[in-house]
């Protein structure tokens, strides 16, 4: 199987996590507004306090984040920030990687163009795998 990507570009990282949507709750629950401050951006906390159930779409969204930070072999600290990654959705619903400030000079330093993002969430669970992307050209 070949799988076209964007622009003819190459896979250059990936990486992916899995957390229980409970662990975010307890979490929230334990350092409130803190918490969500520090790992959320505005906008990803108005999106996920949108829903009937936001812990679902927080874990989603911290696995996400976990997932990116791996594609680029950093984790999460020094290089690269809770919210100099956001993820955000297309006009379809679908997921789309935000980078600012460490996030985009991380990008540009390891010659990467794009970060592909894919979430999956039950009531139990969150997942989230990353591709980061370097252009052909």
């Amino acid at each position: 199987m070949k799988i076209a990507l964007p622009k003819g570009g190459q896979v250059i990282g990936v990486g992916t996590d899995i957390i229980e949507v409970e662990r975010i709750r307890r979490v929230h629950e334990k350092h409130g507004e803190r918490f969500l401050n520090r790992l959320f951006t505005e906008e990803e906390r108005a999106y996920c306090f949108s829903m009937k159930n936001p812990y679902p779409h927080l874990a989603a969204r911290f696995a996400a984040k976990e997932a990116v930070s791996k594609a680029f072999t950093t984790g999460i600290g020094r290089h690269l920030g809770w919210t100099s990654i956001s993820i955000h959705n297309g006009e379809r619903r679908q997921p789309f990687v935000r980078l600012v400030d460490k996030g985009q000079a991380l990008l540009k330093e390891v010659g990467g163009s794009e970060v592909l993002i894919s979430l999956s969430h039950t009531a139990n669970h969150a997942t989230a795998v990353a591709l980061l992307i370097k252009d052909s050209k």
